[in-house]
């Protein structure tokens, strides 16, 4: 079933967007954001309810979706909002996905993280396949200034804290043109990978996965 929402979602991109990429990156990014939407959602659900409370996950998957809505800024910038179908298609599949994942995380948040590794490994490929084919012309091109206040000028606690794979503050993306923006792009989308496979880990339900932890949180 995972495999088979990733793959819909891929063909229908690849398929409609084949030589559209700012559009293609738009709705990419306006999907990629919604699983962690959902997780943010149930774990808020089962706190209330006094199931299970935890906190390290709650702040994790916000920097994600914080990371990934800059993503989205960046490709609007570029203009890859600009079409009103782009978006209806955009924001339609969103809400979809939505209601799809969070039914899957009450259900199975193995398979929920599961199928956000995939899309971001989709994510990641589809950056690094762009970087190879315009890298000339995207280094002729300037950075948007959305990009240089996130990666450069932002709340730097919030980009270290969805990278669980990294010490905090160890990464710091350069950012002097558009390759260098979609550079940053691409690595982003690896450590959500990098996380994802963390949240599957058997004892992920038992320690914490923020990097900025003292020590590792129980379930209560």
């Amino acid at each position: 079933m995972i495999r088979l929402l990733v793959g819909i979602l891929v063909f229908v991109i690849n398929t409609i967007y084949r030589d559209r990429p700012y559009p293609r990156f738009y709705v990419l990014e306006t999907v990629a954001r919604v699983p962690y939407f959902s997780y943010l959602s149930v774990l808020h659900l089962y706190e209330t309810l006094g199931l299970w409370r935890k906190a390290d996950w709650l702040k994790v998957h916000f920097a994600e979706s914080w990371n990934e809505l800059h993503h989205l800024l960046i490709m609007e910038h570029l203009g890859g909002a600009g079409f009103w179908g782009d978006r209806f298609l955009a924001k339609t599949t969103a809400l979809i996905y939505y209601w799809i994942i969070t039914a899957l995380y009450l259900v199975s948040p193995g398979a929920a993280y599961n199928f956000m590794e995939l899309v971001e490994k989709h994510a990641y490929n589809s950056y690094d396949k762009f970087l190879t084919s315009q890298e000339t012309e995207l280094k002729a091109l300037p950075a948007p200034e959305i990009a240089r206040l996130y990666y450069r000028d932002g709340d730097l606690y919030m980009f270290d804290e969805f990278q669980t794979a990294q010490t905090p503050a160890e990464r710091r993306p350069q950012i002097d043109n558009l390759y260098d923006v979609f550079v940053a792009i691409r690595d982003d989308e690896m450590e959500h990978v990098k996380t994802m496979i963390a949240c599957q880990l058997p004892n992920a339900a038992l320690s914490s996965i923020s990097p900025h932890s003292l020590k590792p949180q129980t379930v209560e």
